[in-house]
């Protein structure tokens, strides 16, 4: 491997064809961060010791009060938590004339915020979802009258093309709810972001209407999203800041506010969402109608939790520059770690490696492709190595990485093979996400998920492949063959 590492340090764009390797990448990790491997960005990214430096600075320096409140220190905070508000929007593109943006504690939480309102729903909502969807985005659905999963990408684009809203299609009657992954968070493709104008062309009228819900948080930690088109923006975009910056814990729904008719009909309100409330003899309240987030964020917002995004956005630009330079030098790590994985061998002549990549995407096209390689490994003989002994072989060499399901569940189904019969048979049989017994009926139950993030380096990717390469893979348990699959 040590041709990869010459040729990145050297600025060879390989066969890429493209030099984006971050050249002070080194030097910010031995400044900024712990002494590890670290292949599981799609989970967090590592938050560096001068954000957390910085963001305590501020609030040993300052007193924030709670923005309900009047006082110096409360206004204080009002006007912080604004200022992030709108920061966050211009890293996203958005015109806060077009969109708001609505504080929340993740993406999972913005999903679940936007399905109790359609939930609400005159007659309930029918959902769509795509296979790619995460395990939050498909939680949706118990939520929604009617609901269906699109398999495949064609399924989407021949539902867009017929005019979902045609008077002979049964979601005419109801309000709709589209949403999808601009990332898959199994493998990394990504998903065409023309879907929501697409959709919003095709569906004119308000009854019926059909509202998209974009999943961005497995998109945006290592690639910008431009929301300064809101013609074909999502109606609603969820994501997860710390996907991007490591710290803090926050994440945010963007509305686009020409897509409020279903924000109307929500009934729950809570402290700071009203003007007024009775509450003795009659039971009357006035909601709050000024912004959409003055309606949905409800009781005291996570104060230092936002005043401290507002110090991400900093270091982050101070480190890595842009989403752009991000994007271009993950790019070229992990089209370098699919080719490395690719080209390993057995004695036998057998592939160590198994990756599961979508047959249109390709690691050179970052349009296409996220900087995520999702595999399961073989032994010389064939057989499936357990993931959980890639767990320890990886906490052995300080490697830190994702085994499993990944909350990806009709991904996993769809690469591995697995019916819905099969996965129901491991669950009766005891199978577990994380659980020893990961290989079952001859077929693994998860897969070896390994993302890149803005910190990664050419040695995370050198490690990794090393070590897949001289790994002394175990017989499966009770000396049975597996390579059934």
């Amino acid at each position: 491997m040590a041709s990869m590492t010459e040729d990145i340090r050297a600025g060879q764009p390989g066969k890429d064809g493209n030099h984006g390797y971050n050249e002070n990448i080194d030097q910010i990790r031995y400044d900024e961060h712990a002494d590890t491997v670290y292949l599981d960005h799609a989970g967090t990214t590592p938050y560096p010791k001068s954000l957390i430096e910085r963001s305590s600075t501020d609030l040993i320096q300052n007193l924030f009060g709670n923005p309900h409140s009047h006082s110096s220190s409360s206004q204080l905070s009002s006007r912080r938590i604004e200022d992030v508000r709108l920061r966050a929007l211009r890293f996203f593109g958005a015109n806060p004339g077009d969109f708001d943006l609505v504080f929340v504690p993740n993406a999972t939480a913005g999903m679940k915020l936007v399905a109790e309102i359609f939930g609400e729903q005159k007659g309930g909502f029918w959902y769509g979802y795509h296979r790619d969807a995460h395990t939050s985005l498909v939680g949706v659905r118990e939520y929604a009258a009617q609901h269906h999963c699109f398999m495949e990408d064609g399924e989407v684009e021949q539902w867009l093309q017929a005019q979902c809203c045609s008077g002979s299609d049964p979601r005419r009657t109801r309000i709709g709810l589209f949403a999808y992954p601009a990332q898959s968070n199994l493998n990394g493709r990504r998903l065409p972001l023309t879907w929501p104008g697409d959709l919003r062309a095709s569906c004119q009228s308000t009854q019926g209407r059909v509202y998209s819900l974009l999943d961005a948080a497995a998109f945006v930690s290592t690639s910008p999203l431009d929301l300064s088109d809101a013609s074909q923006a999502p109606d609603f975009t969820v994501l997860s800041f710390y996907k991007i910056f490591g710290f803090p814990d926050l994440g945010a729904l963007i509305i686009r506010k020409s897509s409020s008719p279903p924000l109307s009909r929500r009934r729950f309100f809570g402290g700071g969402t009203v003007e007024m409330v009775t509450c003795t003899t009659d039971s009357w309240h006035i909601k709050k109608q000024n912004d959409f987030h003055e309606q949905l964020e409800d009781g005291t917002l996570p104060v230092h939790s936002i005043i401290a995004l507002g110090s991400a956005f900093e270091v982050h630009e101070k480190l890595h520059g842009s989403l752009e330079r991000v994007s271009a030098h993950t790019s070229l790590l992990a089209n370098r770690l699919y080719e490395g994985l690719s080209s390993l061998r057995h004695a036998t002549g057998l592939p160590v490696c198994v990756i599961y990549k979508d047959p249109n995407s390709s690691y050179e096209d970052s349009q296409a492709q996220g900087p995520i390689v999702a595999l399961n490994i073989r032994n010389w003989r064939g057989d499936w190595v357990s993931n959980a002994e890639v767990d320890k072989l990886a906490t052995i060499r300080n490697i830190q990485l994702r085994t499993g399901g990944v909350c990806n569940p009709g991904g996993v189904a769809s690469f591995l093979n697995l019916a819905p019969w099969e996965m129901k048979r491991n669950f009766s049989a005891g199978h577990r996400c994380g659980n020893e017994d990961d290989i079952l009926g001859g077929k693994p139950t998860g897969v070896i998920r390994l993302s890149l993030g803005a910190t990664s380096n050419i040695r995370d990717v050198t490690a990794f492949v090393q070590a897949a390469a001289g790994g002394q893979y175990h017989p499966p348990k009770h000396g049975k063959s597996n390579q059934k699959a």
